[in-house]
Parts: C-alpha cells; structure tokens; sequence
C-alpha cells in the first residue's frame, strides 16, 4: 500500500475522543498480549555474589565510559571517545543517536540542559538551553483562542493545551549541542553526528521498551469529531500506518538530511537558514505565532548550579526554571528534620526495609514540591528565592509540618505532573571530564507535529505555562516555562564523585533525592542505586505509587498511615543512567533495568 493511501486510511478510521486510528494499537508484547510465550510463566534467578536482586553488575573502565537508555547510543558515544573525543563530543554523539533510536523522548527541537564538570579546573559547569515562548504568545492570544486557568488546579500548566502548536516553545536543544562543542568538545558536528547519520540512513531494529513507547499523540483537531495525528508525523514515524514493532528496521532518511545540513553550516542553519524556513512553514500552516525573528535571536544561558553540602557530599542540580533544585530541598529537609521526627535516628539506621523510611522520604517529597510548585518559574523574568529556599533556616522551620506517623494532605498543584518523557546520558573521559545531560521533547513525540522532510518533532514544554496572570510561571514571550527537566552532580573532597541523571517528567526530581539517598547514605554502588525499588508521589490528587515488591513490603503499613498507595510497574519510575568516579582513575556506572539502554567503557 503507498504511503499516502495509509495516512489516508489512518484519518478516515473512525474517531473515537483521544484513542483515533487503529494506528494508536501498542505493539505486541511478549508477556503482555493474549497469548504470551511459556517462558512468561518463569521466575528470575539469582545472582551469584552481593545484592541478589541486583540486576548486573557494575561496568567498570579506566578511560571512559557512557551510559544510557539505549546500546547503540551508548556504543555512538563509546567509539567517539576511542577515536580521541572528550566527554562532551560523546555526549553530543550520543544524544544525536538518541534522536534516531529513541525519536519519542528526545530530539534536536526539544529542550536541553547540560551539566559539565571540566577536570583541568575543577569546576562545574551549567548549560540552560531550554526553549522560549514564540513572541506572540501570549496570555491575550491563548484566551482569544479559548484557553484559560483551569480554576480547579493552580501551578505549572494550569489550563495550557497539551499537543498541537500552541505548547510548541522556540527549540533550544541544537543550540546547546553546539554551544557545548564549541566551548569544551575537540570535535564538530561533522564527527560526532556521523553514528546518527548512519543509523538514519541504514535503520536499525526498534528496542523493546522503545517500542511500547512509540505512540503519537493526537495533535490537530478533527471536523465533528474529536482530535488527529499529524499526517506528516504518521508518514515520518510509522511504518504502513502502524508503530513499528521491537526488532522491526526503522529508518529516518529526513533527520540524516538534516544532520548533513548541520555538519556543512551548523546551527547558523537551524535557526536561520533551510531548517528554520521549514520550522516556519510547519507552525504557520498550523496557526503557530513563532517568527523568523524569534529563531534567529535564540540563546541558551549559562548559570550558575543550585548547591548544597550533604553529609560530607557537595551536591548540585539545575537551578530555575528546572525543577531540579527541588531534590536539594527534599534532601535538605530529611538531613535537618528525619533526627527530629525520629527522636535522633537516620534514615540509613531505619532502613528501605522500614515503612518509616518511606513515609518521611514522601513527606519531605511534599514539603520540596509546595515550594517548587509556588515558587519556580523563569529566573530572567521572576525572581525566585533559591538561596531562601535552600537554607537550613528554611528546612528545619518546615520539621513541624509532618506527623513521623501521618501522612499529610499536601496543597493542590500541576494537572499536568505525570507527563514528561525524556532521555538522560552520562560521559567521562580519560582527563577526568564528566557530563550529565538531559535532554526531551517533553511529551511522547511531543507536540506531536513533525517538520516534513527533516525528521523531527517540535516539542511542548509550553504545556507547562500556566494561565494564572498571579502565576510566576505565567505564558509571556520569549519566556522560558517551569521545567521538569532535571540533572546535577556530586563533588566529595573537592573532588568529583559522581553525575546524577533520572529521567520522567515530575518524577526527577523527587527521584534523584531517591538515588542520592541510596549512594549516599545507604550505601549502594551505581548499578545496585538503579535497580532499587522507588516510589513516585503526585500532588494531584496525592497518590503513592510503590513499584510492586516495595508495595508489598510496605504498602499496607503505608496505607495504615493515610497514604493513597496504590502498586505500580517501573514504567513511571524513570531511568537512571550515572557514573561514579573511584580515584585513582576508576569509573564505575549503572543502567536502569527499566529501560532498554546500558553502561559501556574502555
């Protein structure tokens, strides 16, 4: 069947409000489907020394390493540093991988933020390089168009459209791939976008977690109906109008066009030359309000990481508009509170074992997302008291508002907290650089509108505006939204220690403060910290998922607390991906089992 017949057939299926198109099926699953493989009926074995729930053990190497969501990202990265890259050109190599082998979560017209530790000074380094608000959007225009503050809800993303071209922010993500490689890499785009080039052009087999993953959202509306896939995304993502199957060849010829325009006039191309005119030409057929003005004046920003001391441990994340900071607050109030709440005990002495631990770890968890959510928004345009907020004095005023046997009722915030999907990636070399990159398209595929002939999605962080006018995070041109993006970094002695990647929409936040408790006070080696069990709290409407075996661990004593607590997968537990650093010249890393990526060095 040509392609045109299929989207055709795709649009004319009936519509049934958010599920139009058999196109939308998720593909079979071994375990899952209606007839599952005898071998479903297993158990897993154990392992024969250390944890026995630990799913592999640790990668170790002396001269680099990369980690991430998919192997043949992390091998793209693996070859770069082998042919005489840095870190960062590794992690640029990567994450262009990732936009071929996992296009749902990431791409070069999405949102990015970069944290550098460069070895020859010892320092760290932050890269914003997140999308701005077209300058036509603005809180008049989304009301014209219907939109406004779902009076039900308050905070970040109150009342913004989802999909469609109306969340769409200008893309800041290529901008920072080669700031980045401009400001410490040793290659170009020339190098380091070749693996990508290579998997567009030739294809590569669909991942399993992947490919559950592969679904296009409903992204333009439908006459006497409800809402419809982008045709040019349907044609550029699906094979035969369906989401390819794991282990099925998928290849994307536009986005290696694309990768070839960038290697001969870089981002100058992007932003103001063949890609920008069909960026514009996408958003305006659309009723978008970004501008040729509004590409070409794009910039990131370096700033300067939101830090705190922590048992010894110096600790760094994302400052304003991400979230990222809100895990310091987290930490900071259970290293001043938890001694208080437990008449002088730790959480390392009670325990993951102990509903106790979990139920302070939620509690803080509310306390650090009360604040985020009051409070975070776009430093260039609101001031946002991080150092307040951050302090002992403010953490330890907050020890009065838990019960150390009750769970609370925390104040209403995001309607929008359970999306977000995402790519993260760690690299180090063999000077000592470290990189933790975060890098999404905020939604799968995002806005779910592709830029026809060029392979991408342009993503919809500005879903997370609100429509507030009170609010600090309020839609206004060239303002960045609140952003759930999140990455940091932990020096111990002045010196480096590890990166610190988690990906999953509000989950970030709330999991790195999760990760850093199990290296940091528990004690677990980067893979063991990967594997362990989470939990993920909403706001909205306060519930407390528990992966299956901690629920069953702790759920019921949890509930006997007032927790909502409900038993969950890993499919919203995000993704570590982490490097450990082990003088002299070790690298020690894990990979999240929850995903389909891996740890690789030399």
């Amino acid at each position: 069947m040509k392609a045109s017949a299929v989207i055709a057939a795709v649009l004319g299926a009936a519509c049934v409000c958010g599920l139009p198109a058999k196109a939308q099926a998720p593909p079979s699953d071994l375990c899952t489907d209606d007839a599952p493989a005898p071998f479903c009926q297993a158990v897993r074995g154990d392992r024969a020394e250390g944890w026995l729930a630990q799913s592999r053990s640790e990668v170790m190497a002396q001269h680099g390493m990369v980690v991430t969501s998919q192997p043949l990202a992390a091998q793209a990265g693996l070859q770069i540093l082998r042919e005489g890259g840095n870190a960062v050109d590794a992690a640029v190599a990567t994450a262009a991988v990732l936009n071929v082998v996992e296009p749902m979560m990431t791409g070069l017209a999405g949102d990015l933020f970069v944290v550098v530790y460069v070895a020859s000074e010892n320092k760290v380094y932050v890269l914003n390089s997140s999308g701005m608000a077209p300058s036509g959007a603005t809180l008049a225009h989304l009301e014209q168009l219907g939109y406004h503050r779902d009076p039900r809800n308050w905070g970040p993303g109150s009342g913004m459209p989802v999909h469609g071209i109306l969340p769409v922010t200008v893309p800041g993500a290529l901008w920072g791939w080669e700031e980045v490689l401009h400001r410490f890499g040793k290659l170009g785009f020339r190098e380091v976008l070749q693996p990508a080039i290579g998997y567009a052009e030739q294809g590569f087999p669909v991942s399993e977690r992947i490919a559950s993953d592969w679904k296009l959202p409903d992204a333009l509306p439908l006459e006497h109906c409800c809402t419809r896939p982008d045709p040019d995304s349907i044609s550029t993502w699906y094979i035969e109008g369906r989401a390819p199957r794991a282990g099925e060849i998928f290849r994307n010829p536009g986005l290696a066009r694309t990768f070839r325009l960038l290697q001969q006039g870089g981002r100058a191309v992007f932003y103001q030359g063949e890609v920008a005119r069909a960026i514009l030409a996408k958003s305006q057929a659309l009723g978008g309000t970004m501008t040729a003005a509004d590409l070409a004046a794009y910039h990131g920003e370096w700033m300067q990481p939101a830090r705190i001391s922590f048992h010894g441990y110096e600790l760094f994340e994302l400052p304003p508009p991400s979230q990222a900071w809100a895990a310091l607050e987290m930490l900071s109030i259970l290293d001043h509170c938890v001694p208080l709440w437990t008449h002088g005990r730790t959480l390392a002495s009670l325990g993951p074992a102990n509903p106790e631990y979990w139920h302070l770890m939620v509690e803080a968890k509310k306390l650090a997302y009360a604040d985020l959510y009051a409070r975070n928004a776009d430093p260039d345009f609101v001031p946002v008291p991080l150092a307040d907020l951050l302090s002992s004095e403010h953490a330890g005023a907050l020890c009065a508002r838990v019960s150390p046997t009750r769970a609370s009722v925390p104040r209403a915030s995001a309607p929008l907290e359970g999306r977000g999907d995402t790519i993260v990636l760690s690299t180090a070399d063999s000077h000592g650089n470290m990189v933790a990159w975060v890098n999404s398209n905020y939604d799968e595929f995002g806005s779910g509108i592709t830029v026809p002939g060029y392979g991408f999605v342009l993503h919809d962080r500005g879903a997370l505006f609100s429509l507030d006018p009170a609010s600090p995070n309020v839609i206004a041109p060239n303002k960045r939204p609140f952003n759930t993006l999140s990455a940091g970094f932990v020096m111990r002695a002045n010196r480096p220690f590890m990166t610190v990647t988690l990906m999953g929409g509000d989950m970030q936040a709330q999991g790195h403060a999760q990760l850093l408790e199990d290296v940091l006070e528990l004690g677990a080696n980067p893979q063991a910290a990967a594997d362990m069990a989470r939990f993920r709290h909403s706001q909205i409407p306060n519930t407390l998922q528990l992966e299956s075996p901690l629920y069953e661990r702790v759920g019921a004593a949890l509930r006997a607390m007032g927790h909502h607590v409900r038993a969950a997968n890993g499919q919203d537990m995000g993704g570590v991906q982490v490097i450990e650093y082990q003088a002299p010249g070790v690298y020690r890393s894990g990979s999240d089992p929850r995903k389909d990526g891996e740890a690789v060095g030399w």
